[in-house]
Protein backbone atom coordinates (compact mmCIF):
# COMPACT_ATOMS: atom_id res chain seq x y z
CA UNK A 1 0.00 0.00 0.00
CA UNK A 2 1.36 3.41 -0.95
CA UNK A 3 1.85 5.72 2.09
CA UNK A 4 0.60 8.68 0.04
CA UNK A 5 -2.80 6.96 -0.08
CA UNK A 6 -3.03 7.01 3.72
CA UNK A 7 -4.29 10.12 5.51
CA UNK A 8 -3.08 10.38 9.10
CA UNK A 9 -4.60 12.75 11.61
CA UNK A 10 -1.69 14.07 13.68
CA UNK A 11 -2.22 15.23 17.28
CA UNK A 12 0.86 16.00 19.46
CA UNK A 13 -0.24 16.59 23.03
CA UNK A 14 1.73 18.03 25.94
CA UNK A 15 1.47 19.86 29.27
CA UNK A 16 3.12 23.27 29.87
CA UNK A 17 4.79 22.18 33.14
CA UNK A 18 7.17 19.84 31.26
CA UNK A 19 10.11 20.64 28.99
CA UNK A 20 8.30 22.16 26.02
CA UNK A 21 11.49 22.88 24.09
CA UNK A 22 12.33 19.16 24.08
CA UNK A 23 8.70 18.24 23.34
CA UNK A 24 8.68 20.57 20.32
CA UNK A 25 12.03 19.23 19.10
CA UNK A 26 10.85 15.60 19.29
CA UNK A 27 7.52 16.48 17.66
CA UNK A 28 9.34 18.08 14.76
CA UNK A 29 11.46 14.96 14.34
CA UNK A 30 8.42 12.66 14.27
CA UNK A 31 6.57 14.97 11.87
CA UNK A 32 9.58 15.11 9.54
CA UNK A 33 9.91 11.32 9.57
CA UNK A 34 6.21 10.90 8.70
CA UNK A 35 6.44 13.48 5.92
CA UNK A 36 9.56 11.84 4.50
CA UNK A 37 7.73 8.51 4.41
CA UNK A 38 5.08 10.06 2.17
CA UNK A 39 2.01 9.99 4.41
CA UNK A 40 -0.75 12.54 3.86
CA UNK A 41 -0.69 14.37 7.22
CA UNK A 42 -3.58 16.39 8.61
CA UNK A 43 -2.79 18.61 11.57
CA UNK A 44 0.17 20.87 12.33
CA UNK A 45 3.11 20.33 14.68
CA UNK A 46 1.75 22.82 17.24
CA UNK A 47 1.49 21.22 20.66
CA UNK A 48 -2.07 20.65 21.89
CA UNK A 49 -2.24 21.61 25.56
CA UNK A 50 -5.80 22.67 26.44
CA UNK A 51 -9.46 22.17 25.66
CA UNK A 52 -9.67 24.84 23.01
CA UNK A 53 -6.72 23.36 21.12
CA UNK A 54 -8.11 19.82 21.18
CA UNK A 55 -11.53 21.09 20.07
CA UNK A 56 -9.92 22.82 17.09
CA UNK A 57 -7.87 19.75 16.15
CA UNK A 58 -10.93 17.47 16.37
CA UNK A 59 -12.86 19.80 14.05
CA UNK A 60 -9.96 19.79 11.59
CA UNK A 61 -9.66 16.00 11.59
CA UNK A 62 -13.41 15.44 11.32
CA UNK A 63 -13.47 17.50 8.13
CA UNK A 64 -10.55 15.65 6.55
CA UNK A 65 -11.80 12.03 6.12
CA UNK A 66 -8.71 10.62 7.83
CA UNK A 67 -7.79 6.91 7.85
CA UNK A 68 -6.25 6.90 11.35
CA UNK A 69 -5.22 9.11 14.26
CA UNK A 70 -1.65 9.29 15.55
CA UNK A 71 -1.47 10.84 19.01
CA UNK A 72 2.10 11.77 19.86
CA UNK A 73 2.63 12.04 23.61
CA UNK A 74 5.14 14.86 23.25
CA UNK A 75 5.12 15.19 27.03
CA UNK A 76 3.03 13.91 29.89
CA UNK A 77 -0.62 14.94 29.91
CA UNK A 78 -3.60 13.33 31.56
CA UNK A 79 -6.04 11.23 29.54
CA UNK A 80 -8.72 13.92 29.06
CA UNK A 81 -7.73 15.12 25.59
CA UNK A 82 -7.05 11.64 24.19
CA UNK A 83 -10.36 10.32 25.47
CA UNK A 84 -12.18 13.27 23.91
CA UNK A 85 -10.39 12.73 20.60
CA UNK A 86 -11.08 9.00 20.53
CA UNK A 87 -14.68 9.46 21.59
CA UNK A 88 -15.53 12.01 18.89
CA UNK A 89 -13.65 10.63 15.87
CA UNK A 90 -14.28 7.10 14.63
CA UNK A 91 -10.85 6.16 13.31
CA UNK A 92 -8.18 3.67 14.43
CA UNK A 93 -6.02 5.23 17.14
CA UNK A 94 -2.26 4.80 17.55
CA UNK A 95 -0.49 6.23 20.60
CA UNK A 96 3.21 7.09 20.34
CA UNK A 97 5.31 7.63 23.46
CA UNK A 98 8.91 8.83 23.38
CA UNK A 99 11.78 7.54 25.54
CA UNK A 100 14.12 10.07 27.12
CA UNK A 101 17.70 10.00 28.35
CA UNK A 102 18.17 8.65 31.88
CA UNK A 103 20.93 10.90 33.18
CA UNK A 104 19.89 11.39 36.78
CA UNK A 105 18.36 14.81 36.18
CA UNK A 106 14.85 16.07 35.67
CA UNK A 107 12.18 13.82 34.09
CA UNK A 108 11.74 16.18 31.16
CA UNK A 109 8.73 14.76 29.25
CA UNK A 110 7.46 11.64 31.10
CA UNK A 111 5.86 10.46 27.85
CA UNK A 112 5.24 6.81 28.64
CA UNK A 113 3.27 7.58 31.78
CA UNK A 114 0.99 9.71 29.61
CA UNK A 115 0.07 6.91 27.22
CA UNK A 116 -0.29 4.56 30.20
CA UNK A 117 -2.98 6.85 31.62
CA UNK A 118 -4.59 7.09 28.18
CA UNK A 119 -4.56 3.33 27.67
CA UNK A 120 -6.34 2.78 30.97
CA UNK A 121 -9.02 5.32 30.13
CA UNK A 122 -9.52 3.99 26.62
CA UNK A 123 -9.76 0.42 27.86
CA UNK A 124 -12.36 1.31 30.48
CA UNK A 125 -14.35 3.21 27.84
CA UNK A 126 -14.30 0.25 25.47
CA UNK A 127 -12.28 2.13 22.86
CA UNK A 128 -9.63 0.35 20.80
CA UNK A 129 -6.07 1.56 20.35
CA UNK A 130 -2.51 0.43 19.76
CA UNK A 131 0.79 2.00 20.76
CA UNK A 132 4.44 2.61 19.90
CA UNK A 133 7.18 3.39 22.42
CA UNK A 134 10.21 4.46 20.43
CA UNK A 135 12.43 7.32 19.36
CA UNK A 136 11.43 9.30 16.25
CA UNK A 137 14.12 7.66 14.11
CA UNK A 138 13.46 4.07 15.23
CA UNK A 139 13.20 1.75 12.19
CA UNK A 140 11.00 -0.77 13.99
CA UNK A 141 8.58 2.03 14.92
CA UNK A 142 8.35 3.16 11.30
CA UNK A 143 7.60 -0.42 10.25
CA UNK A 144 4.95 -0.77 12.95
CA UNK A 145 3.36 2.48 11.81
CA UNK A 146 3.28 1.25 8.19
CA UNK A 147 1.51 -1.93 9.23
CA UNK A 148 -1.01 -0.10 11.40
CA UNK A 149 -1.65 2.52 8.72
CA UNK A 150 -2.17 -0.13 6.04
CA UNK A 151 -4.68 -1.92 8.27
CA UNK A 152 -6.46 1.35 9.04
CA UNK A 153 -6.79 2.12 5.35
CA UNK A 154 -8.23 -1.35 4.68
CA UNK A 155 -10.74 -0.96 7.50
CA UNK A 156 -11.94 2.30 6.00
CA UNK A 157 -12.20 0.81 2.50
CA UNK A 158 -14.15 -2.21 3.77
CA UNK A 159 -16.78 0.15 5.16
CA UNK A 160 -18.39 0.76 1.80
CA UNK A 161 -17.13 -2.22 -0.17
CA UNK A 162 -19.68 -4.11 -2.25
CA UNK A 163 -19.31 -7.80 -3.14
CA UNK A 164 -21.32 -9.33 -5.96
CA UNK A 165 -22.67 -12.81 -5.25
CA UNK A 166 -23.76 -14.78 -8.31
CA UNK A 167 -26.13 -17.57 -7.37
CA UNK A 168 -26.07 -19.56 -4.12
CA UNK A 169 -23.37 -21.68 -2.54
CA UNK A 170 -23.59 -25.40 -3.43
CA UNK A 171 -25.50 -27.75 -1.14
CA UNK A 172 -23.27 -29.13 1.58
CA UNK A 173 -20.77 -26.25 1.24
CA UNK A 174 -21.65 -24.49 4.48
CA UNK A 175 -18.11 -23.09 4.44
CA UNK A 176 -19.40 -20.68 1.77
CA UNK A 177 -22.54 -19.48 3.54
CA UNK A 178 -22.96 -15.73 3.68
CA UNK A 179 -24.05 -13.69 6.69
CA UNK A 180 -25.36 -10.51 5.07
CA UNK A 181 -26.30 -8.72 8.29
CA UNK A 182 -23.06 -9.41 10.17
CA UNK A 183 -20.89 -8.41 7.21
CA UNK A 184 -22.74 -5.11 6.99
CA UNK A 185 -22.76 -4.27 10.69
CA UNK A 186 -19.27 -5.53 11.60
CA UNK A 187 -17.25 -4.78 8.47
CA UNK A 188 -19.45 -2.35 6.54
CA UNK A 189 -19.46 -4.71 3.54
CA UNK A 190 -22.60 -4.97 1.42
CA UNK A 191 -23.37 -8.16 -0.49
CA UNK A 192 -25.31 -7.64 -3.72
CA UNK A 193 -27.16 -10.72 -4.98
CA UNK A 194 -27.34 -11.54 -8.71
CA UNK A 195 -29.02 -14.54 -10.30
CA UNK A 196 -27.30 -16.83 -12.76
CA UNK A 197 -29.78 -16.87 -15.68
CA UNK A 198 -29.70 -13.09 -16.32
CA UNK A 199 -25.93 -13.18 -15.98
CA UNK A 200 -25.67 -16.01 -18.51
CA UNK A 201 -27.70 -13.91 -20.96
CA UNK A 202 -25.26 -11.04 -20.43
CA UNK A 203 -22.27 -13.35 -21.03
CA UNK A 204 -23.80 -14.70 -24.25
CA UNK A 205 -24.23 -11.12 -25.49
CA UNK A 206 -20.55 -10.23 -25.11
CA UNK A 207 -19.28 -8.44 -28.23
CA UNK A 208 -17.38 -10.91 -30.47
CA UNK A 209 -14.79 -8.26 -31.29
CA UNK A 210 -14.12 -7.69 -27.60
CA UNK A 211 -13.88 -11.42 -26.93
CA UNK A 212 -11.53 -11.80 -29.90
CA UNK A 213 -9.26 -9.03 -28.65
CA UNK A 214 -9.05 -10.65 -25.21
CA UNK A 215 -8.28 -14.02 -26.80
CA UNK A 216 -5.51 -12.48 -28.91
CA UNK A 217 -3.86 -10.91 -25.89
CA UNK A 218 -4.30 -14.03 -23.79
CA UNK A 219 -2.71 -16.17 -26.47
CA UNK A 220 0.57 -14.35 -25.77
CA UNK A 221 0.44 -15.38 -22.11
CA UNK A 222 -0.97 -18.91 -22.43
CA UNK A 223 0.26 -21.94 -24.33
CA UNK A 224 -2.39 -24.05 -26.02
CA UNK A 225 -5.23 -21.54 -26.13
CA UNK A 226 -5.80 -22.08 -29.87
CA UNK A 227 -6.26 -25.80 -29.27
CA UNK A 228 -9.21 -25.30 -26.94
CA UNK A 229 -12.78 -25.87 -28.15
CA UNK A 230 -13.57 -22.47 -29.77
CA UNK A 231 -17.21 -22.06 -28.76
CA UNK A 232 -16.62 -22.96 -25.13
CA UNK A 233 -13.46 -20.86 -24.95
CA UNK A 234 -15.27 -17.84 -26.36
CA UNK A 235 -18.04 -18.51 -23.87
CA UNK A 236 -15.53 -18.43 -21.01
CA UNK A 237 -14.06 -15.17 -22.28
CA UNK A 238 -17.59 -13.80 -22.58
CA UNK A 239 -17.98 -14.61 -18.90
CA UNK A 240 -14.93 -12.47 -18.17
CA UNK A 241 -16.36 -9.59 -20.19
CA UNK A 242 -19.68 -9.88 -18.38
CA UNK A 243 -18.09 -10.12 -14.92
CA UNK A 244 -15.88 -7.11 -15.61
CA UNK A 245 -18.83 -5.06 -16.87
CA UNK A 246 -20.99 -6.11 -13.92
CA UNK A 247 -18.27 -5.12 -11.45
CA UNK A 248 -17.82 -1.69 -13.03
CA UNK A 249 -21.52 -0.96 -13.47
CA UNK A 250 -22.52 -2.11 -9.99
CA UNK A 251 -19.48 -0.71 -8.16
CA UNK A 252 -18.32 -4.15 -7.01
CA UNK A 253 -15.01 -4.58 -5.22
CA UNK A 254 -15.06 -8.34 -5.86
CA UNK A 255 -17.29 -11.23 -6.88
CA UNK A 256 -18.21 -14.65 -5.49
CA UNK A 257 -19.52 -17.00 -8.17
CA UNK A 258 -21.48 -20.23 -8.05
CA UNK A 259 -19.19 -21.77 -10.65
CA UNK A 260 -20.72 -25.26 -10.88
CA UNK A 261 -22.68 -27.04 -12.14
CA UNK A 262 -24.65 -24.39 -14.06
CA UNK A 263 -21.71 -22.78 -15.88
CA UNK A 264 -20.97 -26.20 -17.39
CA UNK A 265 -24.52 -27.46 -17.87
CA UNK A 266 -26.27 -24.23 -18.94
CA UNK A 267 -23.53 -22.04 -20.41
CA UNK A 268 -21.25 -24.80 -21.69
CA UNK A 269 -17.95 -23.48 -20.29
CA UNK A 270 -15.95 -23.09 -17.10
CA UNK A 271 -15.91 -19.91 -15.04
CA UNK A 272 -12.36 -20.52 -13.75
CA UNK A 273 -10.39 -18.75 -16.48
CA UNK A 274 -12.63 -15.70 -16.33
CA UNK A 275 -12.18 -15.45 -12.56
CA UNK A 276 -8.42 -15.80 -12.97
CA UNK A 277 -8.35 -12.84 -15.35
CA UNK A 278 -10.62 -10.79 -13.10
CA UNK A 279 -8.50 -11.43 -9.99
CA UNK A 280 -5.37 -10.63 -11.96
CA UNK A 281 -6.94 -7.26 -12.82
CA UNK A 282 -7.49 -6.62 -9.07
CA UNK A 283 -11.16 -7.57 -8.82
CA UNK A 284 -10.84 -10.60 -6.53
CA UNK A 285 -13.02 -13.57 -7.40
CA UNK A 286 -13.98 -16.69 -5.47
CA UNK A 287 -15.66 -19.83 -6.67
CA UNK A 288 -18.55 -21.68 -4.99
CA UNK A 289 -20.12 -18.30 -4.10
CA UNK A 290 -17.66 -17.90 -1.22
CA UNK A 291 -18.24 -14.29 -0.17
CA UNK A 292 -15.97 -14.46 2.89
CA UNK A 293 -13.26 -15.87 0.65
CA UNK A 294 -13.59 -12.92 -1.71
CA UNK A 295 -13.45 -10.48 1.20
CA UNK A 296 -10.28 -12.17 2.47
CA UNK A 297 -8.71 -11.84 -0.98
CA UNK A 298 -9.76 -8.19 -1.08
CA UNK A 299 -8.10 -7.53 2.28
CA UNK A 300 -4.88 -9.24 1.17
CA UNK A 301 -4.94 -7.39 -2.15
CA UNK A 302 -5.37 -4.00 -0.51
CA UNK A 303 -2.60 -4.67 2.00
CA UNK A 304 -0.13 -6.18 -0.47
CA UNK A 305 -1.01 -4.13 -3.54
CA UNK A 306 -1.02 -7.34 -5.59
CA UNK A 307 -3.62 -9.96 -6.62
CA UNK A 308 -4.65 -12.63 -4.12
CA UNK A 309 -5.76 -16.22 -4.71
CA UNK A 310 -8.47 -18.29 -3.00
CA UNK A 311 -7.45 -21.93 -2.83
CA UNK A 312 -8.14 -25.34 -1.33
CA UNK A 313 -5.60 -27.10 0.88
CA UNK A 314 -5.66 -30.60 -0.57
CA UNK A 315 -2.64 -32.55 0.70
CA UNK A 316 -0.24 -32.68 3.66
CA UNK A 317 3.07 -34.49 3.96
CA UNK A 318 4.19 -34.38 7.59
CA UNK A 319 7.47 -36.17 6.85
CA UNK A 320 8.49 -33.65 4.19
CA UNK A 321 6.82 -30.83 6.17
CA UNK A 322 4.94 -29.69 3.06
CA UNK A 323 1.37 -29.11 1.95
CA UNK A 324 -0.32 -28.49 -1.39
CA UNK A 325 -2.56 -25.57 -2.30
CA UNK A 326 -4.72 -26.26 -5.34
CA UNK A 327 -7.69 -25.12 -7.31
CA UNK A 328 -9.16 -26.01 -10.68
CA UNK A 329 -7.54 -23.14 -12.58
CA UNK A 330 -8.51 -19.69 -11.30
CA UNK A 331 -5.27 -18.38 -9.79
CA UNK A 332 -4.14 -14.99 -11.16
CA UNK A 333 -1.66 -15.41 -14.00
CA UNK A 334 0.74 -13.03 -12.22
CA UNK A 335 1.26 -15.77 -9.61
CA UNK A 336 2.68 -18.22 -12.18
CA UNK A 337 6.23 -19.53 -11.76
CA UNK A 338 8.20 -17.32 -14.18
CA UNK A 339 10.14 -20.38 -15.39
CA UNK A 340 6.96 -22.17 -16.50
CA UNK A 341 4.65 -20.67 -19.13
CA UNK A 342 0.99 -21.08 -18.14
CA UNK A 343 -1.15 -23.41 -20.24
CA UNK A 344 -4.77 -23.22 -21.31
CA UNK A 345 -6.61 -26.34 -20.27
CA UNK A 346 -10.01 -27.91 -19.59
CA UNK A 347 -11.68 -28.65 -16.28
CA UNK A 348 -10.47 -31.99 -14.98
CA UNK A 349 -13.96 -33.19 -14.03
CA UNK A 350 -16.25 -31.34 -16.44
CA UNK A 351 -13.96 -31.35 -19.50
CA UNK A 352 -14.73 -27.75 -20.52
CA UNK A 353 -12.43 -24.75 -21.01
CA UNK A 354 -11.14 -22.29 -19.96
CA UNK A 355 -8.76 -22.93 -17.06
CA UNK A 356 -5.26 -21.68 -16.29
CA UNK A 357 -2.68 -24.36 -15.54
CA UNK A 358 0.64 -23.54 -13.86
CA UNK A 359 2.62 -23.98 -10.64
CA UNK A 360 2.64 -21.04 -8.25
CA UNK A 361 5.87 -19.04 -8.17
CA UNK A 362 8.24 -19.58 -5.24
CA UNK A 363 8.48 -16.95 -2.53
CA UNK A 364 7.23 -15.71 0.80
CA UNK A 365 3.44 -15.85 1.21
CA UNK A 366 0.84 -14.81 3.74
CA UNK A 367 -2.37 -16.79 4.01
CA UNK A 368 -5.58 -15.74 5.67
CA UNK A 369 -9.27 -16.48 6.06
CA UNK A 370 -12.19 -14.41 7.31
CA UNK A 371 -13.65 -17.32 9.23
CA UNK A 372 -17.08 -17.85 10.71
CA UNK A 373 -16.49 -21.43 11.84
CA UNK A 374 -17.44 -20.60 15.44
CA UNK A 375 -20.49 -18.55 14.43
CA UNK A 376 -18.55 -15.33 15.02
CA UNK A 377 -16.01 -13.63 12.77
CA UNK A 378 -12.35 -14.11 13.43
CA UNK A 379 -9.29 -13.74 11.24
CA UNK A 380 -7.13 -16.78 10.52
CA UNK A 381 -3.54 -15.74 9.78
CA UNK A 382 -0.34 -17.57 8.88
CA UNK A 383 2.78 -17.49 6.79
CA UNK A 384 5.04 -19.76 4.83
CA UNK A 385 7.27 -20.26 1.85
CA UNK A 386 5.95 -21.32 -1.54
CA UNK A 387 8.52 -23.78 -2.80
CA UNK A 388 10.04 -24.17 -6.23
CA UNK A 389 8.31 -27.43 -7.07
CA UNK A 390 6.64 -29.12 -10.05
CA UNK A 391 2.84 -29.07 -10.24
CA UNK A 392 1.29 -31.48 -7.78
CA UNK A 393 -1.95 -31.70 -9.79
CA UNK A 394 -3.51 -30.25 -12.92
CA UNK A 395 -4.91 -26.74 -12.68
CA UNK A 396 -3.16 -24.21 -10.44
CA UNK A 397 -1.22 -25.58 -7.51
CA UNK A 398 1.70 -24.81 -5.24
CA UNK A 399 3.72 -26.65 -2.64
CA UNK A 400 4.07 -24.70 0.60
CA UNK A 401 6.14 -25.04 3.76
CA UNK A 402 4.25 -23.42 6.62
CA UNK A 403 6.13 -21.50 9.30
CA UNK A 404 4.45 -23.57 12.00
CA UNK A 405 4.77 -26.90 10.19
CA UNK A 406 2.44 -28.92 8.01
CA UNK A 407 1.26 -31.25 10.78
CA UNK A 408 0.43 -28.36 13.12
CA UNK A 409 -1.50 -26.46 10.44
CA UNK A 410 -3.48 -29.55 9.48
CA UNK A 411 -4.34 -30.20 13.12
CA UNK A 412 -5.60 -26.66 13.73
CA UNK A 413 -7.71 -26.72 10.56
CA UNK A 414 -9.38 -29.97 11.54
CA UNK A 415 -9.82 -29.32 15.25
CA UNK A 416 -11.14 -25.79 14.65
CA UNK A 417 -13.36 -26.96 11.76
CA UNK A 418 -12.11 -24.16 9.52
CA UNK A 419 -13.42 -23.40 6.05
CA UNK A 420 -11.92 -25.37 3.15
CA UNK A 421 -10.91 -22.20 1.25
CA UNK A 422 -7.86 -20.21 2.26
CA UNK A 423 -6.49 -17.11 0.53
CA UNK A 424 -2.86 -16.23 -0.16
CA UNK A 425 -0.86 -13.21 -1.24
CA UNK A 426 2.88 -12.86 -1.74
CA UNK A 427 4.91 -11.08 0.95
CA UNK A 428 4.70 -11.01 4.74
CA UNK A 429 1.59 -9.16 5.87
CA UNK A 430 0.74 -10.96 9.11
CA UNK A 431 1.25 -7.98 11.44
CA UNK A 432 -0.96 -5.73 9.31
CA UNK A 433 -3.66 -8.40 9.30
CA UNK A 434 -3.44 -8.75 13.08
CA UNK A 435 -3.81 -4.97 13.42
CA UNK A 436 -6.88 -5.06 11.18
CA UNK A 437 -8.43 -7.83 13.27
CA UNK A 438 -7.91 -5.76 16.41
CA UNK A 439 -9.48 -2.69 14.79
CA UNK A 440 -12.52 -4.76 13.80
CA UNK A 441 -12.78 -6.41 17.21
CA UNK A 442 -12.09 -9.88 15.80
CA UNK A 443 -9.99 -12.52 17.49
CA UNK A 444 -7.01 -13.97 15.63
CA UNK A 445 -6.33 -17.65 15.06
CA UNK A 446 -2.73 -18.32 14.08
CA UNK A 447 -1.98 -21.22 11.78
Amino acid sequence: MNPSDIRIGFAPIARPTFDLDLAKELTAQVYAALSASGYDLVGAQDLIMDGAAIDARIAELEAAAIDMILVLQASFADSTMILQLAGEIDAPLLLWALPEAQVGGRLRINSFCGINLAAHGLRRAGLRYDYIYAAPDDAAARKRLRQFAAAARVKKRLAGARIGRLGEHPDGFDTCRVNHAALKTQLGVEVAQFELDPFFARAREAEPAQVGAIAAGLGERLDGLAAMEPAATNGALGVYVALDELARQEGLSGVAVRCWPEFFTDLGCAACGAMSLLSDALTPSSCEADVNGTITQLILQWISGEPAFGSDLVAFDADADEAVLWHCGLAPLSMADPDVKPQATIHSNRQKPLLMQFPLKPGRVTFARLSEATGEFRLVIGGGEMLNAPPAFTGTSGTIRFDSGAAAVMDVIMREGLEHHISIAYGDHQDALASLASMLGFSVLRL
